[in-house]
């Protein structure tokens, strides 16, 4: 071999070995990046994951808020629904649960006050001890709407503020004052007076003007006859509202036998809005619903309506030989009054 051979041969290993080293360090760099790529990927891969489970974490969170949310919204419904039922009431007669009442311990003297107590003929009004506020008529009245007829006229508070309700209404429809309250409470000796001048049927103790809740009407009109009231004209007014609030007329017409008083327009008698409206539509006097109500115990009470409420009424007679458990609701607002007869007549307002 020339040295000129050698020398080219020595120059191509050199240019091989050259090439070899830089190939080399490309395979390595090569190497170094899949490396890099296998680490970021397998990073980005487990923020991913994190990232996952976080989103589910708040994802499962959110639900569940939003689970317990409508499991609220739900029992809100369903109460409201009760509500809604008892409000609108329904065709069975729905009443509140046994569970939902309690008994209120009621003398026997109990009998004998409030709003439904029954005093003709047979049955004795015994003056008991705070079953009416008495107010005089005159210093608590608006005499522009209304007018009485002198200055020692009394009634029970209550009806007195449903009478000057009455009367503020039918102002306000008919624009007239003409209507007088004639006559109200009696005391015993009042009583006793009119029966022994021939004035009244009833003794001293047999009135229902002693209970305070009854009255007489006149109508004194400036430009017509005066005379007792009669739902007749703008008047009648009266008389197709009256037991909106509360009141019925004591003696109407048809049911002497049950009342033992003749038949007049011009004597109401407070009860109470649902036992006025119930008596009204089923046209009975106070004597027949004292009767009727009796059919109805807490485990079937009548429902009456009066404008947007619902009312339960039932009857819970009197333990004769002492204190009476009535029972009561638990969670309603209710009333107790005494039929002065033989029970206790519950009403409760259901919404």
């Amino acid at each position: 071999m020339t040295n000129g051979d050698k020398r080219r041969n020595r120059e191509r290993d050199k240019v091989s070995k050259r090439y070899r080293v830089r190939y080399d360090r490309l395979v390595a760099v090569i190497l170094v990046f899949v490396v890099l790529i296998v680490v970021l990927s397998s990073c980005c891969k487990s923020c991913s994951k994190k990232g996952d489970n976080k989103n589910s974490a708040t994802k499962n969170t959110t639900t569940s808020i939003d689970n317990t949310q409508q499991s609220s919204i739900v029992d809100n419904l369903e109460s409201s629904n009760e509500t809604s039922s008892l409000i609108t009431g329904t065709p069975d007669g729905q009443k509140p649960s046994e569970s939902q009442y309690t008994t209120e311990v009621h003398s026997a003297a109990d009998v004998n006050t409030g709003n439904l107590v029954l005093v003709n003929g047979e049955h004795e009004y015994k003056f008991t001890e705070g079953d009416a506020d008495l107010v005089v008529l005159f210093d608590n009245h608006d005499d522009a709407h209304y007018h009485v007829s002198d200055l020692v006229t009394k009634l029970y508070s209550e009806p007195l503020d449903q009478l000057n309700a009455l009367m503020d209404a039918f102002y306000a429809a008919e624009n007239n004052s003409d209507i007088y309250v004639i006559d109200g409470f009696r005391t015993l000796e009042e009583q006793n007076d009119k029966y022994n001048n021939g004035n009244s049927q009833f003794q001293g103790g047999y009135s229902d003007y002693h209970t305070g809740r009854s009255f007489d009407m006149a109508i004194f009109p400036k430009d017509s006859s005066s005379g007792y009231y009669s739902p007749t004209g703008v008047y009648s007014w009266v008389d197709e509202h009256a037991a909106e609030y509360g009141f019925v007329v004591r003696f109407p017409e048809g049911k002497e036998s049950y009342t033992g008083e003749r038949a007049r327009d011009y004597t109401y008698r407070y009860v109470g809005a649902p036992h006025a409206m119930y008596m009204k539509q089923n046209n009975l006097c106070l004597e027949e619903y004292i009767t009727k109500i009796k059919e109805h115990t807490n485990d079937k009470p009548v429902e009456v309506t009066v404008g947007n409420k619902l009312y339960q009424i039932y009857y819970a007679p009197m333990n004769a030989s002492g204190d009476t458990e009535v029972p009561v609701p638990s969670n309603k607002t209710y009333w107790v009054s005494g039929n002065n007869v033989d029970g206790f007549i519950v009403t409760v307002c259901m919404n």
